[in-house]
């Protein structure tokens, strides 16, 4: 097992989240496959409270990248016990690697694990654009120039994958999580940014489930392409719903969503919810306790 280097993070902020962090890492850590382990954001700065994320930098070798990221699913899942697959993080900026998103209990409580998932290569030019604090660095040989390609293929290639329903389902409940944390702080521009990522995901699964094959982008056309049937028109009701409500919402108003949402998934793509109905009923029990 690989010593982490978490004394000088501990001495820094002292955060509630530090015994979740420890675990994440000695996990993660563990692969071989993982050269750099750093963290980012409140935690690194030393701000963080008790409503913080635990947000990952993980530095993967070059070659084994695409293996990793495939397989993260079933080690979040089964190590750290993640509610629900992860989500892919459309938020966070493009520094060469793929952000994945997990809701994982503990005390209680959803806490939200950032993870953004890096080649080693270009681990030095992260580590000199973004402030975080290392808990591992194993230092690779210079990666082979075929293997540094492969990296940057498919990160750019994972990121352009069409996203199915349920990866959109996930979506909806991450920014749920995302904006209840945004109230409660009072941070109404950012509430604000992310009320409107959850609508455009509303819209993004009504027509990935009705309009698959859509010729036109983003918000275009809908209403010719969706409302010509009755479960068209009814998702479009709930759409219109989504978006007359406030510009800011308050707690009521994302739970109404996240409602609203889980019955037009039922509605149209119920194939969406296999496998996730436990996660997801053991995810409103958790809401209710934010």
């Amino acid at each position: 097992m690989p010593t982490l280097q978490l004394a000088e993070l501990t001495q820094a902020n002292r955060p509630t989240q530090l015994p979740l962090l420890a675990k994440l890492a000695d996990i993660l850590a563990t692969s071989p496959a993982v050269t750099h382990l750093m963290v980012r954001g409140s935690l690194a700065h030393g701000t963080a409270d008790r409503l913080s994320d635990v947000d990952f930098v993980v530095g993967v070798d070059d070659a084994q990248l695409p293996a990793f990221v495939e397989a993260l699913n079933d080690l979040m899942s089964i190590e750290a016990g993640a509610l629900l697959p992860g989500w892919r993080d459309t938020i966070v900026a493009d520094r060469g690697g793929v952000g994945t998103v997990f809701l994982i209990p503990d005390e209680g409580r959803l806490h939200q694990i950032d993870l953004y998932l890096v080649p080693a290569s270009r681990v030095p030019h992260l580590q000199a654009t973004v402030a975080t604090a290392p808990l591992l660095d194993r230092r690779p040989a210079p990666a082979a120039p075929e293997a540094v390609a492969l990296a940057e293929r498919f990160a750019v290639e994972f990121l352009a994958r069409p996203r199915s329903c349920t990866e959109l389902l996930i979506e909806h409940l991450v920014l749920a999580v995302l904006l209840h944390k945004r109230i409660k702080r009072g941070q109404r521009f950012v509430a604000y940014s992310e009320w409107h990522r959850l609508h455009t995901a509303t819209k993004d699964l009504i027509k990935t489930a009705l309009a698959p094959t859509s010729r036109y982008w983003g918000w275009y056309q809908l209403r010719e392409e969706i409302a010509v049937t009755p479960i068209g028109r009814a998702c479009l009701g709930d759409l219109d719903a989504a978006i007359s409500g406030p510009a800011v919402p308050l707690a009521a108003d994302v739970d109404s969503a996240i409602e609203r949402m889980l019955a037009l998934v039922n509605r149209t793509c119920p194939e969406a919810l296999d496998g996730l109905r436990d996660a997801v009923a053991a995810y409103r029990a958790y809401l209710e306790l934010v």
